[in-house]
């Protein structure tokens, strides 16, 4: 299993049946942004610092196919895009992503 992260409002993920199908910022890229597990924190700290009520998703990247894509991005570092649903069976685990007083997620230990 390789593990990929994305982070979703919880009444978004809340909202999603057999599939979630992006926030309103993955709509209008084009795809859903994931990170790796060296990437997610900065990624945090960059697009939702002091935001409330976020999930962490680890997904099984093996079982998205040829809809995921590493494709260049921030500083030239590689990213997993999806392009399309995030079928919910590809899901491995969701973890709450509780503020610290400096507005920083407080991240659990990832695989």
């Amino acid at each position: 299993m390789s593990l990929i992260y994305h982070l979703v409002r919880s009444a978004d993920w809340d909202a999603a049946a057999d599939a979630y199908h992006g926030s309103a910022e993955d709509t209008r890229d084009g795809f859903l942004h994931f990170s790796t597990a060296a990437q997610i924190v900065d990624s945090a700290a960059k697009h939702r610092r002091g935001e409330r009520d976020l999930l962490l998703i680890a997904v099984d990247g093996d079982q998205l196919g040829d809809a995921l894509k590493w494709e260049a991005s921030r500083g030239g570092q590689v990213f997993p895009h999806l392009y399309g649903p995030l079928p919910l069976a590809a899901v491995a685990w969701t973890r709450p992503l509780p503020l610290g007083d400096d507005g920083l997620h407080q991240f659990p230990v990832m695989d």
